[in-house]
């Protein structure tokens, strides 16, 4: 029922758009700006094509979605948004290192990743994997195995901290970390988990420990 009532807060929050034409992603925006299609069969054989434009609101602060058709702009909504489409939903989600769902979502469920533009970092990422599957892949795996090893080395530390705590350790026991690292050894974990969520998040890849963890 929580999914089902946040699915209806999002859709709620969509707005209309103002018909303005859909921009070039350009090199530098690699960072600031995600732009994903989402090519359609409509009636009569003609194809549709929506765009997923998401930019930060220079205003609030917060993420957008813009919602192009055909390259005029449809809708929008802050994130995370739900946009009506033909044939289903367009759910939109962002993490602190990007997007971590771009799906279109079917009336009968079924589920598939919009398609990144190619200028893009989400599309040179894509290409990355189409061209050298197995460095991809080998990349994925790095990426993983970093975000497990800061997860453990974090939870350890938090144990330590916890159980240190005031009258807590006279009744559980004080923990010791059996990794002592130092603050340059922290600090290059740090980084490096959040590295390795950007790189996931390139892919739209996430999990709520592993990248939640990371930030």
């Amino acid at each position: 029922m929580l999914k089902e009532w946040r699915h209806r807060r999002a859709v709620q929050r969509v707005k209309p758009g103002d018909g303005r034409p859909l921009k070039r992603f350009r090199w530098w925006q690699n960072f600031s700006r995600a732009l994903f299609y989402l090519p359609l069969a409509a009636d009569g054989g003609r194809q549709t094509v929506y765009a997923v434009d998401v930019r930060e609101d220079k205003s609030s602060g917060e993420k957008k979605g813009h919602l192009y058709l055909d390259g005029r702009h449809h809708a929008e909504s802050t994130l995370p948004a739900v946009f009506p489409v033909q044939g289903g939903t367009v759910e939109v989600k962002a993490s602190t290192f990007g997007l971590k769902r771009c799906h279109y979502v079917t009336a009968e469920g079924a589920e598939r990743q919009l398609a990144p533009d190619p200028r893009s970092a989400e599309g040179k990422r894509a290409r990355l994997h189409r061209r050298h599957p197995t460095l991809s892949r080998w990349v994925g795996g790095v990426a993983v195995l970093v975000l497990v090893v800061s997860l453990a080395v974090l939870v350890l530390q938090l144990l330590e901290q916890v159980t240190r705590a005031d009258g807590l350790g006279q009744h559980t026991g004080v923990f010791t970390s059996p990794v002592d690292l130092s603050a340059w050894a922290n600090t290059a974990i740090g980084l490096g988990a959040a590295v390795a969520s950007t790189e996931r998040a390139l892919r739209v890849r996430y999990h709520w420990l592993l990248d939640g963890g990371a930030g």
